[in-house]
């Protein structure tokens, strides 16, 4: 067999049955041949993208396949994988290679050389009947531990070699968990119990881990209320009375308040990585129980009080059982959700008048409130965009279901969420689902919206039009004043259209819900839909704060 066919063949065993893709490298074609599907993308950032919402939605069973040639193709990639480094997606990537011949050589682009630093690993088939230990090797890599992109880059001339080996032998990869220390679990639950105000912080781990219901029940069994990170968004349902929302750049009121009173705070599947954006920032005074499936992750940012090491499911079982022990099998007595509902409650009411407002440009903050009144989030599949959209659509879209929301944010370049969403949609074809642009961020990758119109993936953008990068405001002040450095334009209904897409430009505030029905009814027969709504140039939350005020 040619090495293609083998790591085709492989790729079946794993359940890879879609390959994200551009041009050229032979791997397509033996894909197609094998009952594959190629998604051939417009630019490989987003087809990068693609692979990566695919994975996050299929909970990295199995991974995202991103395959691109050498030299140009593996350059223009560089910054998607690094996105998805950055958020421990599971994406397998193969990157063609030149000849083996002319790979060494002054200035060729090795893949396996430049991408070390932003995967979890990197190695290239030198020796082409290595083929079937480098793939096992690489997807041992991409579900075991921590999550993150592996890569196996291809040179060209071992690609289409010929090669005795039976693939037939391979046997997909199992994955492996380590529950944590006996004698931590005892000691966490002893804390927990001791806290007078205990709170949870949950991470995208709970999602690789399956262990929402476990998190769920955990919350519960203790009555604390959990605050989730912005790649944790959806772990912990949000129409729960214990939920605080999503923590990092902004925050909801209530989510907020307790982070600042409470005096322990459980971290689970989560880094705790210093970062302004994706991670809330811990105020002192609080002790803090860290529990991750990687080394790298315990004490890294500061000295935590706590480390438990292990698998998030297999530690929510163990704490379940050592805190129900210790409460004879009873709930935790304490009013700490009517004081959540109460906090909420105060937040919303200070926020109705940009939720319900009637201004022209469109409040920003209307569109996101009439989208969660006709929209039941669990049939649908929510992402952003980096930016406004980003900080304005998390504290306030409430997410139901597990991977009902794609929450980003730590290293990720503007115009990620159509990726995102194409990629989701393909994992998730019973789902509506919608990435909320800005103008800033279409200009990056719009044009992949074609993409989903040709391939037949019918998602919904919706592109938040303020006409320029509010977010850049007060960085940009003296620029914008001298020579309108901030100021974007276009008309991006028009272009969805001649892009092949249902599109529609909404001006009207009384328009919007309706607008979103129609647009949703074109996606349910088949057709991706973009709707353009002009909004004001709002700046109703504190970036610099980190909260929604």
């Amino acid at each position: 067999m040619l090495v293609m066919n083998v790591i085709t063949e492989i790729l079946k065993r794993e359940g890879v049955s879609t390959l994200f893709c551009f041009p050229t490298t032979p791997i397509i074609e033996a894909a197609a041949a094998a009952g594959i599907r190629p998604i051939i993308c417009r630019q490989e950032r987003v087809g990068v993208h693609m692979a990566d919402g695919f994975a996050r939605v299929a909970n990295g069973r199995p991974p995202g396949v991103f395959a691109m040639q050498y030299g140009p193709g593996a350059e223009n990639a560089f910054a998607g994988v690094a996105t998805a480094f950055s958020d421990s997606s599971p994406v397998v990537f193969l990157p063609l290679g030149h000849p083996r011949e002319t790979a060494q050589l002054f200035p060729m682009f090795r893949s396996s050389r430049t991408y070390a630093s932003i995967t979890k690993s990197v190695e290239e088939i030198i020796l082409p009947e290595q083929v079937a230990n480098v793939m096992r090797r690489a997807f041992s890599q991409v579900k075991n531990g921590r999550q993150g992109p592996v890569m196996v880059e291809v040179p060209v001339d071992v690609m289409t070699a010929e090669i005795g080996v039976d693939p037939a032998g391979y046997g997909p990869v199992r994955i492996t968990r380590s529950a944590g220390d006996e004698r931590d679990i005892d000691e966490a639950a002893r804390m927990l119990l001791d806290a007078s105000c205990p709170m949870i912080l949950a991470g995208q781990g709970v999602f690789y881990a399956e262990a929402t219901e476990e998190l769920r029940q955990f919350a519960e069994v203790l009555q604390v209320p959990v605050m989730t990170t912005f790649d944790g968004k959806s772990s912990f349902p949000e129409d729960h009375a214990l939920s605080l929302g999503p923590g990092g750049g902004t925050f909801t009121g209530h989510g907020r308040h307790f982070l600042h009173k409470s005096d322990l705070l459980l971290g689970i599947g989560c880094s705790f990585t210093r970062h302004g954006i994706a991670t809330p920032v811990l105020p002192p005074g609080k002790k803090v129980i860290h529990a991750t499936n990687d080394t790298r992750d315990l004490h890294k940012a500061f000295s935590a009080d706590l480390g438990i090491l292990g698998d998030a499911k297999l530690v929510l079982g163990q704490l379940i059982e050592a805190v129900s022990d210790r409460l004879g099998g009873q709930p935790r007595s304490n009013r700490l959700a009517q004081e959540v509902a109460s906090k909420r409650e105060e937040w919303l009411a200070r926020w109705q008048p940009k939720l319900r407002s009637q201004e022209r440009p469109i409040n920003p903050y209307r569109v996101i409130s009439e989208f969660m009144r006709v929209v039941d989030p669990a049939e649908a599949i929510v992402t952003h965009d980096s930016g406004s959209p980003r900080e304005q659509l998390n504290p306030f879209y409430q997410a139901t279901r597990p991977r009902g929301y794609i929450g980003w944010g730590k290293s990720h370049q503007l115009g990620t969420g159509l990726g995102l969403a194409i990629g989701a949609k393909v994992a998730a074809p019973d789902k509506f689902c919608v990435n909320f642009m800005g103008d800033a961020a279409f200009g990056m990758t719009g044009l992949d919206f074609e993409t989903a119109a040709r391939c037949g993936i019918p998602i919904l953008t919706i592109v938040l039009n303020n006409s320029t990068m509010a977010i850049e405001t007060h960085a940009m002040a003296l620029s914008h004043e001298r020579y309108r450095a901030r100021d974007l334009g276009g008309n991006y209904a028009n272009i969805a259209r001649d892009l092949g897409g249902w599109s529609e430009r909404v001006e009207d505030p009384e328009q919007i819900g309706d607008a979103i029905i129609r647009a949703r009814r074109q996606t349910e027969d088949g057709r991706a839909a973009l709707l353009e709504f002009i909004t004001s140039q709002e700046q109703g939350f504190s970036h610099r704060r980190g909260a929604a005020e």
